[in-house]
Parts: structure tokens; C-alpha cells; sequence
């Protein structure tokens, strides 16, 4: 999943459809960034205690931040910018997360997300942050709208998994894959033309023209 990551905003590059002096963020001011105004203060105050605790305990980093506006780009794009504007982890060590929401997108396109430093990502796996999203997170958006109740039920999930002992970790994360293999892998099997040779074909017709 971080190999398509990259191989997607690689294409992006190419095509000019993202540009550094276009590209804005809300500023840093803390652990949780409330940038679109939706978290009351008691969740705020709630989900800093949580996030300041866990930092000085484990010295891996936790970002919670809700956007107003993505400006147009598609949410793993910006929150692989905004991870890097933000600079979140410890310097040379890649051991922060963010988990944002763009409450004000179209829905389908506000989250949440979780981006994951390098660091991190054999503990918060694409198969591990998917499950908190679907099964913490988007039964609370969906169905009430509750946007501080799943900040906090994410948020706990991720911290909970952050904080574990590596047996404890490595068996949500193998739980994880196992459920995502179930749910997902069994409609791999139909053939088609696979991923790489299209990408690799579009930027060999681009270099070429």
C-alpha cells in the first residue's frame, strides 16, 4: 500500500498536479489542531492530555487535527503533505502519526485518514489504521455525525496500539492483515492488467511525448 502511495503521487509530480508554493497548511499550534473548529473544548483538553501522556511516555507522536478546506487535493495527498509541513515525530526517527478529518469536504472525500511516519508503520499498518477507521470511527460518522466521539474513539484506538508491548502490537497488526485478507484478497484472484505495467506505461508515454 506505501509502494502505491508513492507510485501515485510520483504520477501527481509528473503531470503537474501538485506545486509546492500552491500548497497551504494550518499552522502547528499543538497536538491536537482544530483548525476547522468541530471539536468542543472539553475533547480538545481530553484528546491533548491523552496525546502529551502518551508522547512523554513512549516518545512516539501523535497528531490530531480536523482541516477545513484540502484545496482541491485528494486526502492521502495532503495528509502526506501535511505530515511533512508539520515535521511530526522525533528528527531522523519517523515516529509520528496524524489522524485528520476535512469535515467540510464532500462526503467520500473528508476521512478520516491516518498518515504514518516511516517509523511506525510496522505497528500502525495500512490494515491495522484501516480497521480503527472502519470499525472505531465510521460507525460514529455515519450514523450520529459524531465527529469528537470518533476523533476520541480513533485516537484511543491508535494510542492503545501505540502503547502495547511488541507481542501486543504485533498481534493486532497479524489480526489485521488476516481480517483484510479475509474482506479484500478473495476479489484479487479475476486477472486484469495489473497496476505497475499502466503506471509504468503512463510514465514512459509521458517522458516520451
Amino acid at each position: 500500500m506505501h509502494i502505491l502511495k508513492s507510485l501515485l503521487l510520483a504520477v501527481a509530480v509528473l503531470f503537474g498536479t501538485t506545486t509546492a508554493s500552491a500548497q497551504t497548511y494550518p499552522k502547528f499550534t499543538g497536538l491536537v489542531v482544530d483548525a476547522a473548529n468541530v471539536l468542543p473544548p472539553a475533547t480538545e483538553a481530553d484528546l491533548t492530555a491523552k496525546l502529551e501522556a502518551l508522547q512523554k511516555d513512549t516518545k512516539r507522536q501523535l497528531v490530531v487535527a480536523t482541516i477545513p478546506n484540502l484545496e482541491g487535493r485528494e486526502l492521502e495527498e495532503y495528509g502526506v503533505g501535511l505530515g511533512r509541513a508539520w515535521g511530526v515525530g522525533l528528527k531522523d526517527a519517523n515516529n509520528g502519526a496524524i489522524l485528520f478529518i476535512a469535515p467540510n469536504e464532500p462526503k467520500g472525500h473528508r476521512g478520516p485518514r491516518i498518515e504514518v511516519g516511516y517509523g511506525l508503520e510496522p505497528i500502525l499498518t495500512d490494515a491495522f489504521t484501516g480497521r480503527v477507521i472502519r470499525d472505531q470511527m465510521i460507525p460514529k460518522l455515519s450514523q450520529s455525525g459524531d465527529i469528537p466521539g470518533a476523533m476520541e474513539a480513533g485516537t484511543d484506538a491508535l494510542i492503545a496500539q501505540l502503547r502495547a508491548s511488541p507481542e501486543e502490537a504485533k498481534a493486532e497488526v497479524d489480526a489485521a492483515a488476516k481480517a483484510f485478507d479475509k474482506t479484500h484478497r478473495r476479489s484479487g484472484n479475476g486477472g486484469g492488467i495489473p497496476f505497475g505495467l499502466i503506471f509504468w506505461g503512463m510514465v514512459i508515454g509521458f517522458v516520451l511525448l
